[in-house]
């Protein structure tokens, strides 16, 4: 019996070698085509250039990525199991890959986050270059995300901004201290939840972990971070069934979670679909949807139920905590390390706004160093400091470089956008320099230095959505509320893990209020 045993190991083993061997050769072969790129020495037959990535332990991938590039250069290649990617991080290459070569790059490459949290890739975001990827990332802008909405739909961020400031004025008055972080980020889903699906949350509701709120808030969560983790099948796809770091059994646990509070969403819709109660006015964005799509549509492989639910967690995720209270804790924690720069915003709002009435949406374009201050704090703190893998639907040419198809690319938008070329003492929290050398610089990424939101087809379609909550909610904060930390000590800026940048830790504030107790 054991030696049945030691022939069977033995025989598994040998197979398994003659596998790593084939994969191997494949790995090698693929990366030589990649001439005139520069690689990092140390990659390994098999893993490639794994263990360089897998050992930048807490720093977030982007500034491991960047340290490659003062070393290698703005574009150089890695191979990571059997993918090749180039990752890039120059104005230069970002126009040739972005702007020249878009079309080529426009695909997303499938990778496990996007088959296990993304309904297999039914998030627009993930999904495939095609006529699915248009036609719902279409629906998104015109129904949701578009300027005409924003401005038919700017009484939710009105009011969701209002309650919080309500909120920050109780804390101020008992003297307690205001996790303005978390606020942020309960504004932040409140907005988007009206929007989506009809529905608000307490602060409490947010709390409970058994909530709806507790719970759609813990999933989203869990995806950003799970977004941003290593996946080794994602390199090497033959180690898909063996889940060596236990993620892909996170990933099925949050999207269970996150999938039973969107269907109890959808239930109920279908159910006021059918009683025929909600007039357009009232309709929400998954009401939207449900009217676009017959019952049993099936687009490219996916039925409208799981349309409509995966494109509710897309934007969720693309405009909750992930991305506008993230952007807002920065600009605020920035702010506070820096009192000559909050002095001057609070003085431009004293200035144009006053002190004897709220600061309106349609004061946002007179506040032009407000508006400094948040390209600024995009700037050291994209939202999404790497893009989305895209990967090359057919052979191409960069420069001298024959890039072949099915390579994949990433753009470290946090390295970019620290350019010491490009930005003057490039690390420092300078908003000026958009008032100055950097004053014809927009968000939009048309400079190609400068691309908080990415650039081309694949770029983020909720830029406006953003800007709208990010700079309403922080000149109503700056202009009500004296800020401080406890002790006036400085902030922690270290940044956590995850598709975004997150702060590590919450951010507590000390607030004395500006304005009029009336206003309040």
């Amino acid at each position: 019996m054991e030696i049945q045993a030691i022939v069977g190991l033995l025989s598994l083993l040998a197979i398994f070698t003659h596998v790593l061997l084939i994969l191997a050769s494949h790995c090698n072969n693929g990366s030589s085509k990649l001439t005139g790129i520069p690689e990092p020495p140390g990659a390994l037959p098999f893993i490639g250039h794994l263990l360089h990535l897998l050992g930048s332990g807490d720093d977030p991938v982007a500034r491991t990525l960047g340290a490659m590039a003062d070393k290698y250069g703005p574009l150089f290649s890695l191979r990571i199991g059997l993918r090749l990617l180039l990752v890039v991080s120059s104005k230069e290459m970002v126009k040739e890959f972005l702007s020249t070569n878009d079309k080529v790059f426009a695909t997303r490459a499938s990778i496990t986050v996007g088959k296990h949290i993304g309904y297999n890739n039914a998030i627009f975001a993930l999904a495939p270059h095609g006529q699915y990827w248009r036609d719902v990332r279409k629906m998104a802008n015109l129904e949701l995300l578009a300027n005409n909405r924003l401005e038919a739909l700017k009484h939710v961020p009105n009011s969701e901004v209002e309650a919080m400031i309500k909120e920050l004025f109780k804390l101020s008055e008992d003297n307690r201290v205001a996790t303005i972080s978390e606020m942020f980020e309960h504004m932040a889903y409140n907005i988007i939840l009206r929007k989506l699906v009809g529905k608000r949350f307490s602060g409490a509701e947010y709390g409970e972990k058994s909530s709806e709120a507790g719970r759609i808030r813990s999933g989203i969560s869990d995806a950003l971070f799970l977004s941003g983790v290593f996946v080794l099948s994602d390199a090497i796809p033959c180690l898909e069934c063996m889940d060596f770091q236990g993620h892909v059994g996170s990933m099925k646990r949050t999207a269970k979670e996150l999938d039973s509070v969107l269907d109890i969403w959808l239930q109920e819709h279908l159910h006021q679909k059918e009683l025929g109660c909600k007039s357009n006015e009232d309709r929400d964005f998954m009401d939207v949807m449900l009217s676009n799509f017959d019952e049993d549509a099936m687009i490219s492989g996916h039925t409208r139920d799981t349309i409509v639910k995966a494109t509710t967690m897309q934007i969720l995720i693309l405009t909750g905590s992930g991305s506008t209270a993230v952007t807002l804790t920065w600009a605020i924690t920035l702010l506070l390390n820096h009192p000559k720069v909050l002095k001057a915003a609070q003085e431009e709002l004293d200035t144009h706004v006053g002190k004897d009435k709220w600061v309106q949406e349609s004061d946002i374009k007179n506040l032009n160093y407000l508006r400094a201050i948040v390209k600024e704090t995009l700037r050291l703190y994209p939202p999404g400091p790497l893009t989305g893998i895209r990967e090359a639907m057919e052979d191409c040419k960069i420069g001298d470089c024959f890039v072949p198809k099915g390579t994949r690319l990433v753009i470290n938008i946090w390295k970019l956008q620290r350019d010491p070329r490009m930005w003057e003492n490039p690390s420092e929290f300078r908003p000026e320099r958009f008032l100055t050398t950097h004053a014809e610089v927009d968000v939009r990424g048309q400079n190609f230095e400068y691309i908080p939101f990415s650039f081309g087809r694949r770029s983020c379609p909720g830029i406006a959505y953003g800007l709208q909550v990010v700079h309403l909610a922080l000149a109503r904060v700056l202009q009500g509320f004296d800020i401080a930390t406890m002790g006036g000590m400085k902030v922690d800026v270290r940044e956590g893990l995850g598709i975004a940048l997150p702060k590590v830790e919450p951010l507590q504030l000390v607030l004395k209020p500006r304005l009029p107790k009336d206003l309040y």
